[in-house]
C-alpha cells in the first residue's frame, strides 16, 4: 500500500517518507478501513517532533489518528456486514504504530464509527481527537442542560466541536476568541455570546450574561486563563483544561478552593473506553441533524503529507487534512 512513514523524530520534512510498505491485516476483533480522509492533529506532530522529550515508541510510526475510509476486511470475532461500511476512525495511533496516513489502517472494531451516508468523509476525518477531547471536557461531569458553558478559543478545532456539542446539549455557551477582529467569525448559531480577550475588561463581559458565574469552563490555555477563569466561575463549576501554554501553571488556588472549583485535565489518549465509546455515539448522533460542523482550512495529497505537517505547526486556521489516493 502507499503510506508515509517516519523511523526517526525530527522536522517533518526531514523524517516524514512517502512509499510502498506492505498491507496491514486485521488481527482478532479489529478491522482494516480503506482510508479516503486522513485527519492531521497538533498531537500528531509533536508525537513527530519529540515533544516534551518522547521518543520514538516503535521503529517505524505511521503518523495520524483520524480519518474517514470504508471498511474493507474483518478480523476473526467481527461481523462480516461490517465490510463495505463507511466509517469514522478514532484513536488508530494511540499506542499503536499504524495510523491513518496510509491507504489501509487497522483498528479495533469499535473504533471505527458508522458514518451516516449524508455526512461527507471530511468531517468524518475531523471528528476524532478534537471531537471526542471536546465531549469530554463537556459531558464528562454530567449534563448540561440550562447550564453555562463558557468555551475558550471557540474558534479553534477542539473548541468549537465544544460550542456546538455544549449547545446541542442544552447549554447556553459563551465563547472567547483572542483578538476583538475574530468576534464577526464566530458562528451565533452555537455561541449565545462572544468575548474578545483584548477587550478592557473580559472578566465583566462575561459576567454581564452569566451574573452568577459559569458552570463549566472549557480551556485551552490554563496558564493564560487561571485568573480570569477564577473570576467568571460559579460556585461548584468545573475546569476542563486541555492545553496551557506553560508547562508548570499556576493557579490562583485559594480562590478557586474556596469556590470549590474542580480542575479537570484532559489528556485525549487516555480517556476511559465508556467514555471514548459515548463521545463517538453522540459526535455521530449530532453531527447526522446538522448540529456540528467543521471549518477545512487546508487540503494535501498524501504525497505533500510534510507540507501539512508543517502547516499544523504553524498554526492557523481551519482543519488540515490529507487525502489519500486509490
Amino acid at each position: 500500500m502507499f503510506a508515509s512513514w517516519y523511523e526517526r523524530q525530527g522536522p517533518a520534512a526531514g523524517v516524514l517518507r512517502v512509499g510502498e510498505v506492505p498491507d496491514p491485516e486485521p488481527g482478532p476483533g479489529e478491522v482494516r478501513v480503506r482510508v479516503t480522509v486522513s485527519g492531521v492533529n497538533p498531537g500528531d506532530t509533536k508525537k513527530r517532533r519529540g515533544w516534551l522529550g518522547s521518543s520514538m515508541p516503535y521503529p517505524r510510526v505511521i503518523p495520524h489518528s483520524d480519518a474517514a475510509g470504508v471498511v474493507d476486511a474483518v478480523g476473526s470475532g467481527v461481523d462480516d456486514r461490517r465490510v463495505g461500511q463507511r466509517v469514522w476512525v478514532h484513536g488508530a495511533q494511540s499506542y499503536r504504530p499504524f495510523g491513518t496516513a496510509a491507504q489501509f489502517t487497522v483498528v479495533p472494531d469499535q473504533q471505527a464509527v458508522p458514518l451516516p451516508d449524508h455526512l461527507d468523509d471530511e468531517l468524518g476525518a475531523s471528528l476524532g481527537i478534537p471531537g471526542i477531547t471536546a465531549h469530554r471536557a463537556v459531558f464528562a461531569d454530567g449534563p448540561v442542560a440550562g447550564r453555562f458553558l463558557l468555551v475558550h478559543g471557540v474558534l479553534g478545532g477542539v473548541g468549537s466541536l465544544a460550542a456546538q456539542l455544549a449547545r446541542w446539549g442544552g447549554a447556553t455557551v459563551i465563547g472567547t476568541v483572542r483578538r476583538s477582529a475574530d468576534l464577526a467569525r464566530v458562528d451565533p448559531a452555537a455561541v449565545s455570546h462572544t468575548v474578545a480577550l483584548d477587550t478592557p475588561d473580559p472578566a465583566s463581559e462575561i459576567r454581564a450574561h452569566a451574573p452568577d458565574g459559569v458552570h463549566r469552563v472549557i480551556e485551552v490555555s490554563l496558564s493564560a486563563n487561571a485568573d480570569l477563569d477564577n473570576a467568571v466561575t460559579a460556585l461548584d463549576a468545573v475546569i476542563a483544561a486541555y492545553g496551557t501554554a506553560a508547562e508548570r501553571t499556576e493557579l490562583p488556588f485559594w480562590p478557586l478552593l474556596f469556590n470549590n472549583v474542580t480542575l479537570r485535565l484532559l489528556g485525549s489518549d487516555d480517556f476511559p473506553a465508556d467514555a471514548k465509546r459515548q463521545a463517538a455515539q453522540d459526535l455521530t448522533a449530532a453531527a447526522a441533524v446538522g448540529a456540528l460542523t467543521v471549518a477545512v482550512g487546508h487540503r494535501y495529497p498524501l504525497q505533500d503529507i510534510a507540507e501539512a505537517h508543517e502547516r499544523v505547526d504553524a498554526g492557523g486556521r481551519g482543519r488540515v487534512l490529507v487525502t489519500v489516493p486509490d
